[in-house]
């Protein structure tokens, strides 16, 4: 999705050094390399062990694929001597292929094991979370991940059937019961969207690591690299606009007042939408916001 609006703002330098922070399928990073001159690298993360799979695939010497998430930018690039570069590229939230998997639990409209982890190989599943956490847990988790208005109610539905003892283990069941719980929505919306996105969030700490995937970048950032992020619901717009505005304004300390204003450290490019040609081809398009910007002169 915005694949080449991504690329043609991240890529203003061939022979420099980028990064995509999330390799999915490969379709950013083949397009990026197609961008990269002979003497251009390209390192990319991922989580998934189907996304390193996809990425073994790819025979450019250009390319280097990390198992590790873009949180953990700043340590893996160190260990490849790499402090500086000229582009990160985040592209948020789950990918198709992972919901198209019915095995992997993303979706309501398979039924399968509820798992929802990014990386298969560690970690609790959204099934192990519902087992162990308390009712208030639970409620936090779908208020603050998923804007869930019926958190509470859908939360006591949960843990009731786990005390009665048939804790909720698959997709279907955790969609049937949210469709009990929830007495209204939003039309042409299924009443389980908004507790399966606040699970995958919590399993996968995604906006813990979408802020310190941030700071990362901006530290790596050479002057006049760009950071790219496409987001796919408002939390995580949210986050990516309110750090871009913050680094791209002159801030005094207010424990000195009387000392220089921090200076700015980006600059805001743009704010792209998905045309309509390409919503049209993928609906999922539909939401997604891409963001823009570039990393300022560093002061001496």
């Amino acid at each position: 999705m915005l694949l080449t609006e991504a690329v043609e703002a991240l890529v203003t330098r061939p022979d420099g050094v980028y990064v995509d922070g999330t390799f999915g399928r490969g379709g950013h990073a083949r397009a990026i390399l197609e961008r990269l001159a002979p003497d251009g690298r390209l390192v990319a993360f991922d989580r998934d062990p189907q996304a390193l799979a996809e990425a073994a695939r790819i025979a450019d010497a250009r390319l280097t694929v990390h198992h590790a998430n873009f949180a953990d930018l700043t340590a893996e690039l160190s260990a490849l001597g790499i402090t500086r570069v000229h582009g990160v590229l985040l592209d948020l939230g789950v990918s198709s292929p992972q919901i198209d998997d019915r095995a992997r639990g993303f979706s309501f409209r398979h039924d399968a094991p509820l798992d929802m982890r990014m990386d298969t190989t560690r970690g609790e599943t959204a099934a192990e979370f519902l087992q162990r956490a308390d009712e208030r847990e639970i409620a936090r988790v779908l208020r603050e991940y998923g804007e869930e208005r019926a958190a509470v109610q859908i939360a006591k539905a949960l843990v009731a059937r786990r005390d009665g003892g048939a804790a909720v283990r698959r997709t279907g069941e955790l969609a049937a019961l949210v469709a009990r719980a929830v007495k209204s929505r939003e039309p042409g919306q299924d009443p389980a969207t908004r507790t399966f996105q606040a699970l995958r969030i919590h399993v996968n700490a995604e906006l813990e690591a979408l802020g310190q995937g941030l700071e990362a970048a901006l530290a790596l950032l050479a002057p006049g690299g760009r950071l790219a992020v496409i987001a796919f619901h408002s939390l995580e717009d949210r986050i990516v606009k309110t750090f871009i505005a913050r680094e791209s304004r002159d801030e005094p300390d207010r424990r000195a007042p009387f000392a220089p204003a921090r200076p700015l450290r980006l600059k805001a490019i743009a704010r792209i939408k998905p045309g309509a040609a390409e919503v049209a081809a993928n609906p999922r398009a539909r939401s997604a916001v891409l963001r823009v910007a570039e990393r300022t002169e560093v002061p001496a």
